[in-house]
């Protein structure tokens, strides 16, 4: 016997791989594990008799020859598998994008790639064989791919999602069906407990990130708890959200994490805690360990490992072009143009920032033929300003609200820097 398996609580994109490797290899049996992620249990309910996965169970008493690994390559993920495989299995091949993980095969043949999804890598390996599917399965791998790349907003997303989710839609793949897959929340009791959360949520300022955190005794373990996480994260907007959730049976903790930017790693972060997935989506299961001392150790944790958040004095440009109160109209829209401004701080006799002068303040001065009028007539002396210690958050708040695009940074009452939206754009483009 061969067979395709995944990892334990098998979810969208685990399944989706299973279904594109049957096609790579059609003589082998795809395997269910005991566990389905609630996100996934819609869907292998209404394909039930279309997947036709073997039940792991059924694996005793079985010779395996070889055995397809996807979406992982660590044994503890695959174990239930081969707890119930008589025989020793030489022969191992894994498909797996988590390239972070170390390989617990020694001798496996292991195929990976950086792909927003472990669907989209054997996707590829179906259009260079020039492979057709069937809409069924085109539509669960696509499902798998938009649930793995968070509807392609992921920072791990690559072009070659985009090719394969391309080559399902061509293998006609609904896609109404998958967004109705997609769908949280489904249960009454995750909204219940979605709202208990989020009066519950407890923000903090760690080295500068804004972090949310929930604490939540339950009396046994549910399903769908991430769903509810990832719901409170989409709405509250934080650097991260940690949901920490202790179950009195059978003593046991789930950490589950969720990230917004790069430099908070939950792969470093739940790595003590025996946790997995992927940088800004993983979670950790402790089995042993009083819940209230497994969050102290969480909070710990972060303040040791945490790096600093950037600040305004961090991004902002040090050597700022500035021009004078007293300058014409026409002096600063000369300057504007060689410099290639499209605003800049006004500096006084003094040299402090006494206005801020753009290209549209120019505009009004020239409509009105007053381009020999002194720059301090036209400039804008209500000042939106920022400290140079302030944080990404307290920054973008200034920049967006108030919908302006340059933000002047004072230090000690002097005019320190400033920051653009060029600024802007590239620190969003690294985090």
């Amino acid at each position: 016997m061969k067979i395709i398996v995944g990892h334990t609580n098998m979810d969208l994109d685990c399944i989706g791989s299973i279904v594109l490797t049957k096609y790579l290899y059609p003589d082998h049996i795809p395997v269910m594990s005991r566990l389905i992620h609630p996100a996934a249990k819609n869907l292998v309910n209404l394909y039930h008799y279309h997947l036709d996965f073997k039940p792991v169970d059924e694996l005793k008493g079985e010779k395996v020859e070889r055995v397809v690994i996807v979406d992982t390559r660590s044994h503890s993920r695959v174990k239930e598998y081969f707890d119930v495989i008589d025989n020793e299995v030489k022969d191992i091949v894994i498909y797996d994008h988590h390239r972070a993980d170390s390989c617990d095969f020694e001798s496996a043949e292991v195929h990976e790639g950086d792909y927003g999804s472990n669907t989209t890598m054997i996707g590829l390996e179906l259009i260079k064989n020039r492979l057709s599917i069937s809409p069924k399965d085109a539509t669960i791998a696509l499902t798998g791919i938009y649930a793995d790349t968070g509807n392609f907003t992921h920072d791990n997303v690559q072009e070659d999602d985009f090719r394969v989710s391309s080559y399902l839609l061509k293998n006609h793949a609904d896609i109404k069906l998958v967004n109705n897959f997609l769908k949280t929340l489904k249960e009454d009791y995750q909204v219940s407990l979605f709202h208990d959360i989020m009066n519950t949520l407890v923000w903090q300022d760690i080295n500068g990130h804004q972090i949310v955190f929930s604490y939540y005794a339950m009396e046994k373990q549910a399903a769908g708890l991430a769903a509810v996480v990832e719901e409170i994260f989409n709405i509250e907007n934080p650097d991260a959200i940690f949901g920490v959730f202790h179950f009195e049976k059978p003593g046991s903790t789930v950490i589950i994490g969720r990230s917004s930017i790069n430099v908070i790693d939950l792969i470093d972060i739940l790595r003590p805690f025996g946790g997995g997935g992927h940088a800004k989506a993983a979670s950790a299961l402790v089995k042993q360990g009083e819940g209230r001392e497994i969050f102290k150790s969480l909070l710990e944790t972060l303040s040791r490992q945490l790096q600093h958040a950037v600040t305004a004095e961090t991004m902002m440009t040090k050597n700022v072009v500035t021009i004078r109160d007293t300058w014409t109209l026409k002096e600063a829209s000369l300057y504007f143009e060689e410099m290639e401004l499209s605003g800049t701080p006004v500096l006084n006799e003094k040299d402090e920032l006494c206005g801020m002068l753009t290209l549209r303040d120019i505009m009004k001065g020239r409509k009105k033929d007053q381009m020999n009028s002194p720059v301090k007539a036209y400039m804008r002396t209500k000042l939106i300003t920022c400290p140079a210690g302030a944080n990404m958050r307290e920054i973008e708040n200034l920049l967006f609200i108030n919908g302006i695009g340059h933000l002047p940074v004072i230090d000690n009452g002097k005019l320190a820097g400033i920051i653009t939206r060029s600024d802007m754009l590239k620190y969003l483009q690294v985090t």
